[in-house]
């Protein structure tokens, strides 16, 4: 990712938790192209332009908590997935574990937001329609990890 593209999105309002988000797709995208220690990556991102304006608190859960998780958050997207996981683009990749994992440890936060997070980094950072993949994923994946909420939203017509 280019110095370009770290504000894809210069005039949207970003809350201070999209741009956690932002800087964990950022150094989750650096730990899958160079496989560099995390901390590194959390020492050399919290340097980056903007990082003040983001919810350090929630970016140092989303990048150190998904580094951990990969391995078992790859298995519960593996089966949703129509190519083997390496065969991902990194962004629609990191999106997806960033996903994955706030859909299975943050329950706090409602599963329709999750998504649409994961989305709209993808769609900052992503190819064309990756946006679309990442949703479809992530949108089979909250039907076991939140089924209830899912269940519940479907019933009031809200899925």
């Amino acid at each position: 990712m280019t110095q370009k593209t770290a504000h894809a999105n210069p005039n949207k309002n970003r809350t201070p938790r999209h741009r956690a988000r932002e800087f964990a797709l950022q150094g989750l995208y650096q730990w899958l192209l160079n496989n560099e220690d995390a901390g590194a990556i959390d020492a050399h991102i919290r340097e980056a332009h903007g990082f003040n304006k983001a919810d350090a608190e929630h970016f140092d859960v989303l990048l150190h908590g998904t580094i951990k998780q990969a391995g078992a958050l790859r298995e519960g997207l593996s089966p949703l997935i129509d190519r083997p996981i390496d065969q991902l683009s990194p962004v629609e990749h990191a999106a997806l574990l960033i996903g994955a994992y706030e859909l299975t440890n943050h329950i706090e936060i409602p599963y329709k937001v999750v998504i649409n997070e994961a989305v709209e980094l993808t769609k900052s950072f992503g190819g064309i329609d990756g946006h679309k993949y990442v949703n479809g994923v992530l949108d089979k994946f909250a039907t076991t990890a939140r089924t209830v909420e899912v269940e519940d939203a479907k019933k009031r017509g809200q899925h």
